[in-house]
């Protein structure tokens, strides 16, 4: 964010303040109805969120599930959202019955699917052979009391009351120790997986980023926002040779810029993802000023906003 950005920024705030002011006093009067959330649409919902697995954490705490490579679905008891707060155009059936609970789960299209899962979600008509070979796989409910570890029987329940073959409980499961979660990591992804959830057995849902949910992976992936295409040269001349982009800030300030310019298909560097998109890159640590070391590009983030 630049200087100038900053004026707009704030106003943003203030609109969104504005909002959910207005539909907490209109709730306490009766004039809301109750199922509707009371967080405006553009701050999406209250999720849960990962951080990376890091060495020196009990692995007996921790409850492992496959991490699924989809898009991630949010029902609020009406209605399916992105965790941008887009409304997804699903069609009829595929919610038909689902509880007034919310759920929180991954729209999955199977293993090395990601780029068939997110055409089928963004379809604003939706297709529905595509979501034929959807499922939602339901990893958690948000509004469910207790612990994680109480609310696993509760979600396998929820689940098993739906009965439809295209809503599945994650499967959740322990393991002995780090030993045995890099191996099981190892087969999950030469199966064509992403890699592996932990998710602490005595933790509350947070709508926030938290220790109590990690990501295992065999590299390091993150987000950055487009900020320009640079110009090919020699054998790039004439398409995108890289893309400028830059991090999420921290503590107000503007993120750190650097040049992604590896991992491009020759239709990606064609067509560039677009300026203001997010993208999803992968890296092996940071060098000394904060830059990530062998950023490679993956693939534009369609369900994301930085």
């Amino acid at each position: 964010m630049t200087l100038q950005d900053a004026p707009a920024k704030s106003d943003k705030r203030l609109r969104l303040f504005r909002v959910r002011t207005l539909a907490l006093l209109l709730a306490l009067a009766g004039l809301l109805t109750p199922a509707l959330p009371l967080w405006a649409a553009e701050a999406g919902p209250p999720l849960m969120l990962a951080k990376v697995y890091h060495a020196g954490i009990s692995l007996p705490d921790y409850w492992v599930s496959e991490k699924l490579d989809g898009v991630r679905g949010y029902w609020d008891g009406e209605k399916l959202l992105t965790r941008g707060g887009e409304r997804i155009a699903a069609p009829a059936w595929f919610t038909a019955g689902w509880p007034t609970v919310p759920m929180d789960g991954e729209l999955w299209a199977g293993r090395s699917q990601f780029a068939k899962a997110v055409s089928t979600v963004r379809q604003q008509t939706p297709d529905d052979g595509a979501w034929r070979a959807m499922r939602f796989m339901v990893f958690d409910l948000p509004a469910q009391g207790g612990s994680f570890t109480e609310r696993i029987p509760a979600l396998n329940g929820l689940v098993g009351r739906i009965d439809q073959p295209w809503v599945q409980a994650v499967a959740q499961f322990r393991l002995a120790n780090h030993q045995a979660l890099q191996s099981l990591l190892a087969k999950t992804v030469k199966r064509g997986g992403e890699g592996l959830m932990l998710h602490r057995g005595a933790s509350l849902y947070k709508g926030q980023r938290t220790d109590d949910l990690l990501k295992v992976k065999t590299h390091e992936d993150t987000e950055a926002r487009v900020i320009a295409h640079i110009p090919g040269k020699d054998k790039y001349a004439g398409v995108m040779g890289a893309l400028l982009v830059e991090m999420p800030g921290l503590n107000g300030q503007p993120g750190q810029r650097f040049k992604l310019g590896t991992g491009f298909s020759d239709e990606q560097r064609q067509r560039p993802p677009a300026i203001g998109s997010t993208v999803t890159y992968r890296f092996r640590g940071l060098n000394d000023s904060g830059i990530p070391r062998f950023a490679s590009f993956m693939r534009v983030r369609e369900d994301a906003s930085l």
